[in-house]
């Protein structure tokens, strides 16, 4: 039986995509140090994740972008780029394990396992692709706006991104529905200020 695990990345930043992945794995992967992206340095996670695309069975990358985010709310944003994860999968699996407490509409067999990334090895693998993969989006993103600096904290709303927000305000890669975003964009309209272009691109 083909079994896919499927994580999410990013449902807390104030920019971007909300990433997910779905990873099948043979039953002897011999991957070693499989757990919750969050608890490996990037350092293992960048050495973790060509192994597990060279070891998996099949893998994919879904997304959903920031105006899905806004246009959805980010939990039906995650269900749906979960769904996307699954459905690129080159060869579709028989099963879904879906780390959290619930699982997309979707006609897949499947069971959300809170804490699955750190018990699940399909999921930690999904864990693991989807946290690279963002990470990355967030370093390309700080080469556009280098002020903001999203390679550091990834675009997660930490005391130096609110304060790059009230001086830079709003990018259109923000997410306007998050309410640290809709207080700045309030803050630039009460100012008169229009957004001003940072891209360094």
């Amino acid at each position: 039986m083909l079994i896919a695990g499927v994580d999410e990345v990013g449902r807390g930043p104030l920019v971007g995509d909300v990433v997910t992945a779905a990873v099948i794995l043979p039953e002897n992967h011999g991957l070693e140090g499989l757990t919750d992206s969050k608890k490996l340095s990037e350092k293992k996670r960048d050495l973790l994740e060509p192994q597990i695309k060279e070891v998996a069975i099949a893998w994919a990358i879904g997304k959903a972008t920031h105006e899905e985010i806004d246009q959805l709310n980010i939990l039906q944003a995650t269900m749906l780029a979960m769904t996307r994860a699954v459905q690129a999968l080159s060869i579709q699996p028989d099963f879904v394990r879906v780390d959290g407490n619930r699982c997309p509409k979707w006609d897949y067999k499947s069971e959300a396992i809170v804490k699955g990334d750190g018990t699940v090895a399909e999921i930690s693998a999904a864990s693991i692709l989807a946290k690279v993969y963002r990470d990355r989006q967030m370093v390309e993103l700080h080469q556009k706006y280098p002020d903001f600096g999203f390679d550091k904290h990834k675009g997660y709303p930490t005391k130096f991104h609110m304060e790059m927000l009230q001086l830079h305000g709003v990018l259109p890669e923000h997410r306007r529905s998050y309410r640290p975003v809709q207080n700045a964009l309030d803050m630039m309209a009460a100012n008169g200020n229009q957004p001003e272009d940072l891209s360094h691109a």
